[in-house]
């Protein structure tokens, strides 16, 4: 039996382990919420050099796009898992949203909420077969929903409206009806930052530990005692209810939905946004699709360079940027500050 001693000892090393464990879990988490609080300040400025309501419109589709890429950057960039699809899910949360709204009479949020507990429940019972792909198989599969979806959307015009797609109704809360691109662009702002909290508070948390370490080795992470399995179909379920929380306030926006934005070029644009700004980075995603949002409309004065210049700005940012636009500048800040 120890002595009061050594007791005395363990206990005092065991708070000290715990302590440290606690500041080092904080001095993760410090730049996060900075990144947060620098995020909340550029939102809460941006209006101020905002001209018109064109550039409101603008401000509210890269929001829209940015929580969208959230999302799925915590399946691509945490877990190592892509998905060629995930516009199919926006569109499923936005045609729902629609369909219950203006045919059923439904309140917006309630739509909203059902919208997102159906397109999870659809995430959950594909990923589990799917995702035991790797590789380009993965690739393909994740392809192959997003065209099933899109292909749905465009023929079953008995419920979908078909191409020509669905009139929406306007988004209410509470008796209160959201008009105007300056009143939504606040909303999809303090959604914009609550997704990125809730991201960063998952990333923290253990199940984002589980999730680097399936990105870094499954098999390894198996060993370890990881379900790799469960946290795969998890990350994927979240990322596709983020896409579908912002499918249905889309619908609600634009006053209208059609088959394209649930289309293969979305889902691809929004893999483009994750890589662009920096995979495993929360504002990288962010600012990704913002930049790739806000940098067409800007190259529209070089006309039909516009597209050259684009992709030659995107080139260039893989070369000489390959970790992405977000950590290759912090990284060049850190070493600079040493």
């Amino acid at each position: 039996m120890p002595n009061g001693t050594e007791a005395m000892t363990t206990t005092t090393s065991t708070t000290t382990a715990a302590s440290a464990a606690g500041r080092g879990q904080a001095a993760k988490g410090a730049p996060r919420l900075a990144a947060l609080g620098a995020l909340a300040v550029l939102i809460a400025a941006v209006p101020l050099v905002l001209p018109n309501n064109y550039a409101y419109d603008i401000a509210v589709m890269a929001g829209f796009n940015a929580i969208l890429c959230v999302g799925l950057n915590l399946l691509i960039g945490y877990a190592g898992q892509i998905s060629l699809g995930h516009a199919g899910f926006f569109g499923l949360g936005a045609y729902a949203s629609a369909i219950l709204t203006t045919r059923y009479g439904w309140p917006p949020i309630a739509a909203l909420l059902a919208g997102a507990a159906g397109v999870g429940l659809l995430a959950f019972l594909v990923a589990r077969p799917i995702l035991r792909l790797k590789g380009h198989y993965l690739a393909m599969a994740t392809l192959g929903i997003g065209i099933i979806i899109s292909i749905v959307l465009n023929t079953e015009s008995w419920l979908t409206g078909g191409p020509d797609g669905l009139m929406t109704e306007n988004f209410s809360i509470a008796g209160l009806t959201l008009k105007g691109e300056k009143a939504w662009y606040w909303l999809v702002g303090a959604l914009l930052l609550a997704a990125v909290w809730l991201a960063n508070n998952l990333i923290d948390s253990p199940i984002g530990r589980a999730l680097r370490a399936v990105h870094g080795s499954e098999v390894g992470a198996g060993v370890l005692g990881v379900d790799t399995s469960r946290y795969k179909v998890m990350v994927f379920v979240i990322s596709a209810v983020f896409a579908s929380v912002a499918g249905s306030l889309f619908c609600h926006y634009a006053g209208m939905v059609t088959p394209a934005k649930a289309g293969f070029f979305k889902s691809i644009e929004l893999v483009t946004m994750v890589v662009f700004g920096g995979m495993a980075s929360t504002i990288g995603a962010v600012f990704g699709a913002v930049s790739l949002t806000v940098l067409p409309q800007l190259l529209t004065a070089f006309e039909e360079y516009e597209a050259i210049i684009l992709g030659g700005i995107m080139m260039g940012t893989m070369i000489f940027m390959p970790k992405g636009l977000v950590p290759t500048l912090a990284g060049l800040l850190k070493r600079g500050a040493k």
